[in-house]
């Protein structure tokens, strides 16, 4: 566990162990339809159910302070953890009476007591969870309501009193109840447990074999290594930070013995660890979410976010091949590097849960019940290897596992939940986009780098979901309003939250990647800043082509993904200095390459003729080159 965490021992880690059980079979309960004594749990009751078995985890698991002891659970933190499940699980038990009598409306004075403790919890929750920014925002958005009759501008709304305002955050749909809670209990738990359960049997250590034993031997192999294994396990661990410290550990220290600058081993793990998180098919919680908000299915955000991640992280790879070449780097020795046929037959069952996880996504469309499905698999097929057949002890760190990360989802979502709730009920979010718009003036351009700019400071204070979730509700209806395809549009402000995790002055990434390689920490992020370059650009490109994300005609979209590959190969030629069959490129030579790169890459039309020109021109000159018998490695340092 990361350093946050207490080290749980004795009956604490059985609470987190019990309650993460409970939490699982509840979940399985509610989304299978099964009944004990034909009574069967309402969403509404689930809800509060879920909050009362993982929110009291935060304050015996996470210290208030980095300075209270870390072995010893304090009377305060137990004090929180009983009210943290007794009031939630208190209004799980009157579910029904709260619908009936419309507490939402006019709460009874158990109701304002119970309703202000499940309204202040989550926030201290989130504070040590998420960190004191996202605490804060919550703290002072959820009270809004009380005060927004006193703003100026377009701040201003309708003033509620403390009282009403606590009904309508504790018992509605609107707030804690609303689309964060909404997309954990219906999906997001079910992924979640699916990614631990792979974690916890060793699929992190499979994926990071696997990438060893396809690519550890070829030019440049540690880094393409680092590329492919962060790709694979980002997507299921959702964290930018945590990806870094898992993977990074193995293939930064690899990278550098290969011959790799440490800055620029850094920056590949760190740019690799950010474009985990936006590749299918986990994607972390922000796609479930992003599925709630837009009212569609998980498998259209899925299908959607392919082509921008996969050239994302063809991007990373070009880049680190043709750095390789420049340099002269080599492989690792195949002597250490694990064996593919071995490490298929060792790991064989992690892919086959993962093709259950898509039949049942893809083929048979049960988007709900598909990680369930793919746990079971997962386990069932372990039990054919003795080194991975589940014991007692692997199935605790599998609970262990899931409560932690379901606890740390809980934390953010109900604090988000709040968010949400006083921008709905005061109109905030429709006046923010209504300035937007008019300091936009109405232009596209200026919106969206307006959204850009917006998204990279929520992302500097914020998780990726909170970042999300606020300008989902704020940002992409302005984007919607002027035409733009609101798939694009909520995407548009997904890519761009993520900058902050690798771009000054914050770049968490970028930062732990740094500590991890022993590098200068401005250094590595504006190496960082270099190689995610796409990670700027493609949210405007599929903004202002939708066939990026596969919405438009198929030969419309065919066309634009095999322009912008490659746009993407040559602009990396031009970023890195060499080109394959051409050798080292000068100056010149590599503002070519990349101004060609961009404009195959631009989604105009006009864009694709001038950048195929171009490269034309290179090949021509290339062609004549050889004629004369120049030697190809000569032809960066002579031709053009």
């Amino acid at each position: 566990m990361a350093a946050k965490y207490r080290p749980v021992k004795g009956v604490p880690r059985w609470l987190l162990v019990i309650l993460t059980t409970i939490g699982i079979g509840v979940s399985v309960c509610y989304i299978f339809r099964f009944t004990f004594g034909g009574l069967m749990v309402t969403q509404f009751g689930y809800h509060y159910l879920l909050i009362a078995l993982f929110l009291p985890l935060a304050f015996l698991m996470i210290p208030a302070t980095k300075g209270t002891a870390a072995s010893k659970i304090p009377w305060y933190d137990i004090l929180l953890a009983v009210l943290a499940f007794g009031v939630p699980f208190y209004l799980f038990l009157r579910a029904n009476d709260i619908l009936w009598y419309g507490w939402s409306a006019r709460a009874p004075i158990e109701g304002l007591v119970t309703g202000m403790i499940i309204w202040l919890l989550p926030v201290e929750a989130a504070r040590r969870a998420g960190g004191l920014p996202i605490a804060l925002i919550a703290l002072i958005m959820s009270f809004y309501p009380v005060f927004a009759g006193h703003m100026p501008g377009f701040l201003v709304g309708p003033t509620m009193s403390l009282e009403r305002l606590i009904s309508y955050h504790g018992f509605s749909t609107e707030s804690i109840q609303g689309i964060p809670m909404q997309a954990f209990g219906r999906i997001i738990v079910g992924y979640l447990v699916f990614a631990s359960a792979l974690v916890a049997t060793g699929g992190g250590q499979f994926f990071l074999n696997f990438a060893l034993a396809l690519l550890g031997h070829v030019r440049g192999g540690a880094a393409k290594v680092a590329v492919a294994s962060s790709a694979l396990f980002g997507t299921l661990t959702g964290a930018s930070v945590v990806n870094v410290i898992t993977t990074g550990s193995v293939t930064i220290p690899a990278m550098k013995k290969t011959g790799y600058p440490p800055y620029y081993a850094g920056a590949i793990e760190a740019c690799a660890s950010t474009g985990g998180i936006l590749m299918p098919p986990v994607m972390g919680a922000v796609a479930f979410i992003m599925a709630d908000f837009l009212g569609m299915p998980y498998t259209t955000i899925v299908r959607a976010a392919i082509i921008p991640s996969v050239l994302y992280f063809a991007a990373l790879y070009f880049q680190a091949d043709f750095f390789a070449a420049k340099t002269g780097l080599r492989g690792l020795p195949r002597s250490e590097l694990p064996s593919l046929r071995q490490t298929l037959k060792q790991g064989w069952f992690y892919i086959f849960a993962l093709a259950v996880l898509v039949f049942f996504l893809f083929y048979i469309r049960v988007e709900t019940v598909a990680p369930f499905y793919a746990t079971g698999a997962l386990f069932a097929a372990s039990l054919f290897r003795k080194e991975t057949r589940p014991n007692l002890h692997r199935l605790v760190e599998f609970l262990e596992k899931s409560g932690t990360t379901l606890m740390e989802m809980v934390s953010i979502l109900v604090p988000i939940g709040l968010v949400l709730g006083s921008l709905a009920i005061t109109g905030l979010a429709y006046s923010l986009s209504s300035e937007l718009v008019s300091i936009a003036g109405g232009s596209l351009p200026v919106l969206l780098l307006l959204g850009a700019v917006a998204s990279y400071i929520m992302g500097m204070g914020a998780t990726i979901t909170a970042c999300y979730v606020f300008l989902a509700l704020v940002f992409a209806p302005v984007l919607i309003d002027v035409g733009v395809n609101p798939l694009a549009a909520h995407l548009f402000v997904m890519y761009c939250g993520m900058l902050s995790s690798i771009t000054p002055p914050v770049a968490l990434a970028s930062y732990v990647a740094a500590s991890v390689a022993g590098a200068p920490f401005m250094q590595t992020a504006a190496q960082a800043m270099r190689l995610g370059i796409m990670l700027f650009l493609i949210p405007f490109f599929f903004v202002l082509a939708p066939e990026f994300i596969l919405e438009g005609s198929s030969l419309r979209s065919l066309l634009v993904i095999s322009t912008a590959i490659l746009g993407i190969v040559l602009a990396s030629g031009g970023l890195e200095g060499y080109m394959w069959r051409l050798g080292k490129l000068v100056p010149i030579v590599r503002v070519i390459f990349l101004t060609a790169g961009v404009l195959l890459f631009l989604p105009y039309t006009w864009g694709d003729y001038w950048g195929i020109g171009i490269a034309l021109l290179i090949a021509i000159g290339f062609w004549i080159v050889r004629r004369r018998s120049i030697p190809p490695a000569a032809v960066g340092a002579s031709a053009l």
